[in-house]
């Protein structure tokens, strides 16, 4: 019981001034890796110097606790008891960053604990995941789908010609949106289309454009980049 207690609050077992270089740059270069990976696939508006730097700055960080801690119990539930007092304010709106920072931390561990195969299979292998979820359509639904807006008279009778026109090009299309244009002489109209095949998108506009009463017909298709 005694030897127990001993090992677990015992001294720390450092490791030798090369071993600490050899982690830290070890785990620099991994995370230099993920961060990379990271920009590359990254898509949206929110993008981040500062958060890049985070995800490399991380798994630094991660690798000198584990260091520090090494098989020392109490020293490890007294940092634990430091980071809790720490309150990061900073709002993450994507998930995905999350991982990054989770898979950043996870190779500072690694690299700290001197699991350095474990630490470079791992981030291999992640990177490639993440690659192959940004290259493959896997999970994508939006391909062909875009805003179509257009301006009508209320009770106008070329809605009937429109919704014919959103039939012919359209796999499916839902009414999003309407509000008052020229003080209520006008009706605006936005719809979520999804069309049969992406070639079809001057096809309908010529089409929208085409029907009586119908002015001010434009498309937007979806991009990564745009959330509808």
């Amino acid at each position: 019981m005694d030897t127990t207690i001993s090992q677990l609050f015992g001294p720390t077992q450092y490791l030798g001034s090369a071993q600490i270089i050899f982690c830290l740059l070890l785990s620099f270069i991994l995370c230099s890796v993920i961060a990379f990976v990271y920009r590359k696939t990254h898509h949206g508006f929110s993008y981040s110097r500062s958060f890049v730097h985070t995800i490399i700055l991380c798994g630094i960080v991660a690798s000198i606790l584990i260091v520090v801690i090494g098989n020392n119990l109490a020293r490890g539930l007294g940092i634990l008891g430091t980071l809790a007092l720490i309150r990061f304010r900073t709002h993450i709106r994507d998930p995905r960053d999350i991982v990054f920072l989770f898979a950043t931390l996870a190779i500072g561990i690694a690299c700290g604990a001197g699991v350095w195969e474990a630490a470079i299979i791992g981030a291999l292998f992640f990177c490639g995941v993440v690659f192959y979820l940004d290259w493959s359509p896997f999970a994508s639904r939006r391909e062909f789908e875009g805003l179509l807006r257009f301006i009508l008279p209320p009770d106008s009778p070329s809605e009937e010609k429109v919704r014919e026109a959103l039939r012919r090009f359209c796999q499916s299309y839902e009414l999003i949106g309407m509000r008052e244009a020229a003080q209520g002489d006008l009706v605006e109209y936005s719809y979520h289309v999804r069309l049969r095949d992406p070639s079809y998108q001057r096809s309908l506009i010529d089409g929208m454009r085409t029907i009586e009463q119908v002015s001010d017909a434009s498309l937007i298709m979806h991009r990564a980049t745009v959330e509808l």
